[in-house]
């Protein structure tokens, strides 16, 4: 039990260790960082925010934030300064423009052709279907007998 405990101790004082300490002269700046942070892009890790990722990189674009924001600068410059040497993907939200609108289109454009193609076979089996089988005489006559032994 002692040493569940200890390995659990040891665990979460690994985690505390993980934690960036960041000191801004303004509340207004922890804010405009922070949310930052949340809104960009690791581009290491690709589906998480720079809070949210441990890679190297995102370390580093952690710092250069701070030192954007820190400096007098708006989150516009810091944004800007990020999307000018990383590109458009550093942003969760990229803008409407010919290069990323493959992004914004792209998934109606799936949409699109799934409904058409799901309308496509709807009206193939509408068609395939008709009101009244193809019977030869004789098959028609033992479906009668059928009916009538089923009606009672």
């Amino acid at each position: 039990m002692r040493v569940w405990l200890l390995i659990i101790g040891i665990a979460l004082g690994l985690n505390v260790l993980a934690v960036e300490i960041r000191q801004f002269d303004n509340p207004d700046k922890q804010k405009a960082y922070e949310t930052l942070v949340k809104e960009l892009r690791c581009l290491v890790c690709q589906n998480q925010s720079l809070a949210d990722s441990d890679a190297d990189l995102a370390k580093d674009l952690r710092t250069e934030v701070y030192n954007i924001i820190q400096s007098g600068k708006s989150e516009q410059d810091a944004v800007k300064f990020l999307v000018d040497r990383y590109g458009d993907f550093v942003l969760y939200k990229p803008p409407l423009k010919t290069t990323t609108s493959l992004l914004w289109i792209g998934p109606f454009g799936l949409l699109m052709a799934g409904l058409a193609y799901l309308g496509l076979l709807a009206g193939q089996r509408s068609a395939g279907k008709k009101s009244e089988p193809d019977l030869t005489d004789e098959e028609r006559l033992r479906l009668q007998d059928l009916k009538k032994k089923l009606e009672g």
